[in-house]
């Protein structure tokens, strides 16, 4: 899943791709990369992001959405949002997946919008908001609190008859370095949920922070945590690198019985 984002300010290539001849060079580049996905954002939801309205997030992304359809038809798009209007429109535009980084706790009308839309839907584990997930996490148990919340989140959709959903334990949203880095090295716990694992680990602080390094200079840092996440169970990568993470999945999901 290639990462493209439609804003000013996120935490890595905020304002490179707001022009749409900059972005669909960026579609271009992913897409030759081999990116299965394209996950299109138009809010950052970095900690301390400024709040963006439901008019803006929908300028910057009904337009790039129509784009990348004209420009690149097969196109597997997934949109990452927390609303449930912008969801229902961005479908009704041929965006194929929902991505929300809350779990439908942003929008209590998300939920009943899936069931209706029935598309794959990323659910990710967030504790708090954009604007305080990194004052003061606490867990007692990180995995297994994470794991309630996505047992009980998925219960409520199912309720709904929705079965395709995607579950991301959210690197980052409500963590701190060390809450991280268990989650990464306990990752294959998930493999009890029977849902298909997102880890979205890519150029973020728990690497660059770790190493003393700027966003920029953490790829061989993704790349080394990618290998150890697909290895304990993730089946998608959300990556702003899309060549280096197909090497890993060729790498180790190399058929040496043929």
């Amino acid at each position: 899943m290639g990462i493209l984002n439609l804003t000013p300010d996120s935490f890595y290539d905020g304002n490179q791709y707001l022009a749409e001849k900059a972005m669909l060079n960026r579609v271009t580049q992913m897409l030759e990369e081999e990116a299965d996905i394209i996950d299109i954002g138009a809010f950052s939801s970095r900690p301390g992001a400024d709040f963006v309205s439901l008019d803006e997030e929908r300028k910057r992304l009904l337009p790039s959405v129509k784009s990348i359809i004209k420009h690149f038809p097969k196109t597997v798009i997934s949109i990452d949002t927390y609303r449930s209007e912008i969801a229902k429109e961005v479908v009704a535009e041929g965006a194929q997946i929902i991505n929300d980084i809350s779990a439908g706790n942003l929008d209590g009308k998300m939920f009943e919008s899936i069931a209706k839309l029935q598309v794959p839907y990323i659910m990710m584990h967030m504790q708090g908001t954009p604007k305080n997930m990194q004052k003061h996490p606490k867990y007692d148990d990180v995995v297994g609190e994470i794991k309630d919340f996505f047992n009980q989140k998925i219960a409520e959709l199912e309720r709904l008859n929705h079965q395709n959903i995607i579950i991301d334990p959210g690197f980052g949203f409500g963590k701190t370095l060390s809450h991280n880095y268990e989650l990464l090295h306990r990752l294959e716990e998930f493999s009890s949920i029977d849902k298909p694992l997102l880890v979205g680990i890519s150029r973020k602080s728990m690497l660059y922070k770790l190493l003393d390094k700027t966003p920029g200079e953490v790829l061989n840092a993704t790349t080394i945590a990618n290998t150890i996440a697909i290895l304990k169970g993730a089946k998608i990568l959300r990556v702003h690198d899309v060549k280096q993470a197909k090497e890993i999945l060729k790498i180790t999901q190399y058929d040496y019985s043929r």
